[in-house]
């Protein structure tokens, strides 16, 4: 008997027989929630972020309820954005021991301690200019950040942090934080880095939710070129010699192929952030009844995972758990 042609829908046949042979999936342990907690005085403060529709500012005392939700529906682990009450040139309220995200921290780990709570560490939601350095000539100056963010990653490890995340795209900075962590007996505290992290117009609806959209010029000095990809195999590169644990893609959808060059070229694990504005696109089209929100929110994740990524960051983090569950 000769077989004249490939019948691959063989396998495809019945849901049940789709399953068994299913070669990606999204589970508890691949999605990272991302919170945005605000300093207010009112308890009960939770305030809609208008550009990403169902994503909140959350006072301590609202983060610790949402939290505590998600966590009922098997969130394993999430990530800290803090907004301050009061900005200043040098953003010292990122590394203040009483700084917000060192309050939620503390909070949490003490709720759940097994909760794996990552912080961001950058200085753009700080300083009253809301760059991500600080401001030298008019310039970001590179060298002279690197000391603020060691000393925001100390802060936020004290505080109970289990791993931290520069996002700041400074040169230097996995190194500076690195031997902060290590002298100051952090030696296991991992550094997941925005190693490969784009100048993306992706970024807009996150600037409106953090408050740190830059008061002049743009971020294109520090963060890369939209275009490069041999650019961010060097940026990873230089991440993962100066002690990174992890190497982030940012924005996921828009450069999985630069997830996929990480997975390929790294042995360590690779994680993607699905940005604001993926989230934002998706969600606005759902609302407008121009797609199945849950089905394409379910099928970029897929996407993402295929191309490679160990974890991913999304803001449908919380609706996916509910489906899951």
């Amino acid at each position: 008997m000769t077989y004249d042609f490939f019948r691959g829908r063989r396998l495809r046949r019945t849901a049940s027989i789709r399953d068994l042979f299913r070669e990606n999936t999204i589970t508890a342990n691949d999605l990272m929630m991302l919170y945005f907690v605000a300093e207010n005085d009112d308890p009960e403060f939770k305030a809609p972020i208008k550009s990403m529709p169902g994503q909140y500012q959350l006072s301590l005392n609202q983060l610790e309820k949402t939290v505590g939700e998600a966590v009922k529906n098997g969130l394993k682990s999430l990530m800290l954005f803090g907004i301050p009450a009061e900005k200043d040139p040098v953003g010292s309220q990122a590394y203040a021991k009483d700084g917000i995200v060192q309050q939620a921290v503390k909070r949490l780990k003490d709720k759940w301690p097994d909760l794996v709570v990552t912080t961001d560490v950058c200085l753009c939601e700080y300083t009253s200019h809301g760059h991500c350095g600080l401001i030298k000539d008019g310039f970001v100056d590179n060298d002279s950040t690197l000391e603020l963010l060691a000393q925001t990653a100390i802060s936020h490890v004290e505080a109970g942090a289990d791993m931290v995340a520069p996002s700041d795209m400074m040169d230097g900075r996995v190194q500076a934080i690195r031997q902060g962590l290590d002298q100051n007996g952090f030696i296991n505290t991992p550094i997941m880095s925005y190693a490969v992290k784009y100048a993306s117009a992706y970024y807009g609806p996150f600037r409106d939710a953090a408050e740190g959209a830059p008061k002049f010029g743009d971020r294109k000095t520090y963060q890369m070129d939209i275009a490069n990809s041999r650019e961010g195999l060097r940026e990873a590169t230089a991440d993962m010699i100066e002690g990174a644990d992890i190497l982030m893609v940012k924005p996921a959808g828009p450069y999985l192929d630069m997830v996929r060059s990480l997975r390929d070229s790294f042995d360590l694990p690779i994680a993607a952030y699905q940005v604001s504005g993926e989230y934002s696109i998706i969600k606005a089209a759902g609302l407008n009844g121009w797609i199945d929100e849950q089905a394409v929110a379910m099928e970029s994740l897929i996407g993402i995972k295929r191309a490679g990524a160990d974890l991913i960051m999304s803001y449908f983090t919380e609706d996916v758990l509910k489906l899951l569950g």
